[in-house]
C-alpha cells in the first residue's frame, strides 16, 4: 500500500456513494460545484506529503509504510513535535479553515494497531484497518452525536431514530438509524460511527446501540443528507475567497438496512468498550494537539487580516486599536504555548503510545470557544462596518462605468480601491458571512457542549487525582494552625 496522490484521492471518490443535495442526488463530487474546489484543497494535502517537503511531513511506521508522521504513533517527544509540523505545515495550505482533514481523525487511527487488543474479539479489524488507513493515508470523517430530537427520553427509546443493530448476519450487522454532524463526510473515504462517549448505555435496553465501526461512502444502505453549500453559494473567488474553496459539508448520516461487514465492526454488544475507548486510545489528547495547531495558524490569518484591515482605515496608529492588535497576537501566542507544551511534556496510553498531556488537551479544549469569541469580538469591534463597505460583487470592477465610482469612493488610507474591497471581502468571508458563522459554531461546539468539556475536565481531574492534590493542600495549608495558633513551622 502506498500514500494516495492528489489524483488518487479524487478517483477514491468516484465510488458511487450517495450524496443528496438540494432534492438531488449529486452524481460525482469531485466535479459538483458544491464540493470540487473543497475535495481539491483535499487533494492538494496528499500531493504535498510526494513533493519536496516529503522527508518533513512523511516517515515509515512500525510496518515499514510511508505515512504522514501523525498517522502513526509517536514513540516519544520529539515524535510528536515532528507531527506537529506536518500538522502544522497541511494547516497552512487551507489557513485554518478546514477542520477534519484527513490528518484530524490521524488522532484515533494512529494508536488503533498499538491498541488493538482493547477490541477483544475484534482485535485483528482494528489492525487492518490501521494498516489500510496509515499505507493508503486514507480520509476518514467521525458521526457520533445522536439527532437532538428529544434529549429527555432514553437512548434506547429512539430505536426509531438513533443507529443500532437491527440483527446479524453471516456476513455482518444490519444497521439502521441516524448519526451527526459528519463534517466533511461527503468527501472522505469512510466513516467512524460510536456512540458519544457520555452516552448513557442502559444494560440489557441500550446493547443494540451499544456498538463502534466503520462504513464505507460507497455502502448501499448509507445516505448522506448535505447542509446547503456555501461553495456553490460563492459568486467568485475574489467575493468569497474562503468559502469557495475550503466548505467542508456537514451531513447528516443514514443508514437504512445498511450491512456492516464483521471485518469492519471494532465493538458490538458491549457498553463498556462502545464509550470507554475514548480515553484507552487516547483519543482527546490527540485531536486537541491538532486541532489546537491548526487553530493557531487560523489565528495567524486573523491578526494579518486585523492589522492590515485597521492599516486599510487609517486607525491602525489609535491606542485602541493597537490594544485590541495586540490582544490577539497573544491568543495566538497561548496557543502556540499549549501545544509546544503538549508535545514536550507527553504521556503514554495503556498501550504504550506517546500522546499529549491530557491535562493540556482539556485545557486547550475549554479554551478554545473562548478564544475564537474573542478573535471575532475583536475584529469587529477594531473594524466596525468597514467589512459592509463593498460592492456587490467582483462584477462590479469589472463594469467600465462603475469601476470609476468604485476607484473615487472604495479606497483606502494605505490601498487602492480594487486591493481595500479584496481584503475587506476576505475578512467578511471569514468572520459574517455564512461560511464565517459557521465556522464561529464548529469553534464552539466540534469537541462537545459547553458544560460537558468542563464536567470532562473534572472527571479527568478526579480519576487521575489532581483534584484530590488540590484538596489535600488545602488540609496542609489549615494543618498550620488551628484555635491555640500556629502548629508547626517558622510561625511558631
Amino acid at each position: 500500500m502506498t500514500l494516495m496522490t492528489g489524483s488518487g484521492y479524487l478517483e477514491s471518490l468516484r465510488d458511487g456513494r450517495q450524496v443528496y443535495l438540494n432534492g438531488e442526488r449529486v452524481a460525482d463530487v469531485t466535479e459538483h460545484r458544491a464540493f470540487r474546489n473543497a475535495a481539491r484543497s483535499i487533494a492538494a494535502l496528499y500531493d504535498v506529503l510526494h513533493g519536496e517537503h516529503r522527508e518533513r511531513l512523511t516517515c515509515e511506521d512500525a510496518f515499514g509504510q510511508r505515512t504522514h508522521r501523525f498517522f502513526t504513533p509517536a514513540r516519544d517527544a520529539a515524535d510528536l513535535q515532528a507531527a506537529g509540523e506536518a500538522i502544522r505545515h497541511w494547516s497552512t495550505m487551507t489557513y485554518g479553515f478546514m477542520g477534519r482533514t484527513p490528518d484530524y481523525k490521524a488522532a484515533f487511527m494512529s494508536g488503533l494497531a498499538i491498541g488493538a487488543d482493547y477490541y477483544g474479539d475484534f482485535a485483528d479489524n482494528a489492525r487492518r484497518w490501521h494498516r489500510a488507513f496509515t499505507g493508503q493515508g486514507l480520509f476518514l470523517n467521525h458521526a457520533i452525536i445522536n439527532p437532538p430530537l428529544d434529549r429527555s427520553k432514553a437512548i434506547h427509546d429512539m430505536r426509531d431514530v438513533f443507529v443500532h443493530v437491527e440483527r446479524e448476519t453471516d456476513a455482518g450487522l444490519i444497521v439502521s438509524g441516524s448519526k451527526m454532524l459528519a463534517t466533511g463526510s461527503a468527501l472522505t473515504n469512510a466513516t467512524f460511527v460510536a456512540p458519544v462517549a457520555s452516552a448513557a448505555l442502559e444494560a440489557g435496553k441500550a446493547d443494540d446501540f451499544a456498538l463502534v465501526f466503520f462504513a464505507r461512502m460507497d455502502n448501499p444502505g448509507l445516505r448522506l443528507l448535505c447542509r446547503p453549500s456555501y461553495e456553490a453559494r460563492a459568486s467568485s473567488p475574489f467575493d468569497y475567497p474562503l468559502s469557495s474553496r475550503f466548505d467542508e459539508n456537514d451531513s447528516v448520516l443514514l443508514f437504512n438496512q445498511a450491512l456492516i461487514p464483521w471485518e469492519d465492526v471494532l465493538v458490538h454488544r458491549d457498553r463498556e468498550r462502545a464509550t470507554g475507548f475514548y480515553a484507552s486510545s487516547g483519543f482527546a489528547n490527540l485531536y486537541n494537539f491538532q486541532s489546537g495547531i491548526r487553530l493557531s495558524v487560523k489565528l495567524e490569518l486573523m491578526i494579518g487580516l486585523l492589522s492590515l484591515g485597521v492599516r486599510a482605515n487609517g486607525t491602525d496608529g489609535f491606542r485602541g486599536i493597537q490594544a485590541a492588535l495586540g490582544e490577539l497576537i497573544a491568543l495566538q501566542h497561548l496557543l502556540q504555548a499549549l501545544t509546544a507544551a503538549m508535545a514536550r511534556d507527553p504521556e503514554r496510553t495503556a498501550a504504550g503510545a506517546c500522546v499529549p498531556r491530557l491535562e493540556y488537551a482539556s485545557a486547550l479544549r475549554i479554551q478554545v470557544p473562548l478564544i475564537w469569541k474573542r478573535v471575532r469580538e475583536l475584529l469587529e469591534t477594531a473594524l466596525g462596518g468597514s467589512p459592509l463597505v463593498t460592492v456587490s460583487a467582483a462584477a462590479d470592477l469589472l463594469d467600465p462605468e462603475l469601476r470609476g465610482w468604485v476607484d473615487r469612493y472604495y479606497r483606502g488610507a494605505a490601498l487602492e480601491p480594487e486591493q481595500r474591497l479584496k481584503l475587506f471581502k476576505l475578512i467578511w468571508d471569514a468572520t459574517g458571512s455564512e461560511f464565517g458563522a459557521r465556522h464561529a459554531v464548529y469553534e464552539s461546539h466540534y469537541s462537545g457542549n459547553a458544560e460537558q468539556i468542563r464536567l470532562d475536565s473534572l472527571n479527568w481531574a478526579r480519576r487521575r487525582g489532581h483534584l484530590g492534590a488540590c484538596e489535600a493542600l488545602v488540609e496542609r495549608c489549615m494543618a498550620d494552625y488551628d484555635l491555640q495558633g500556629w502548629c508547626g513551622g517558622p510561625w511558631r
